[in-house]
């Protein structure tokens, strides 16, 4: 199986992207805590991934198509309509720093199986 160019590599580079927007929204979120009428920002991804996966899979191809779902589904950035304060800030400084947490221990999950995948590699091509 080539590493570089399968489903599972492309999956690995779109969840570190899309991991890297989340982590930047949280920093957004948490910069403007204290501003009023500030929303807070939520990244989204596996929704829609995961319907388009699951159409994906029922279709003629469904690795070619898994691989198209996979280069054309993008994430979204929304704002929350929840209002927590009276000053209509609705950020939640605590939720974020668990969940910009999440985040970093997703993002080296990540980064270590790319890592993994690049040291077989490696491996193979030095023939040890």
């Amino acid at each position: 199986m080539d590493f570089l160019s399968s489903n599972s590599s492309l999956m690995m580079e779109k969840s570190l992207s899309y991991l890297w927007a989340k982590q930047a929204a949280v920093a957004d979120n948490v910069a403007n805590a204290e501003t009023p009428g500030y929303r807070e920002k939520v990244v989204t991804f596996e929704d829609s991934l995961k319907g388009k996966l699951l159409r994906a899979s029922r279709g003629t191809a469904p690795v070619k198509s898994m691989r198209q779902v996979l280069e054309d589904t993008p994430f979204s950035v929304t704002e929350q309509t929840v209002q927590t304060r009276m000053d209509d800030n609705g950020v939640n400084v605590t939720a974020q720093m668990s969940e910009a947490i999440r985040t970093a221990y997703q993002m080296r999950y990540v980064m270590s199986s790319i890592s993994s995948g690049l040291t077989t590699l490696r491996t193979a091509i030095r023939g040890q």
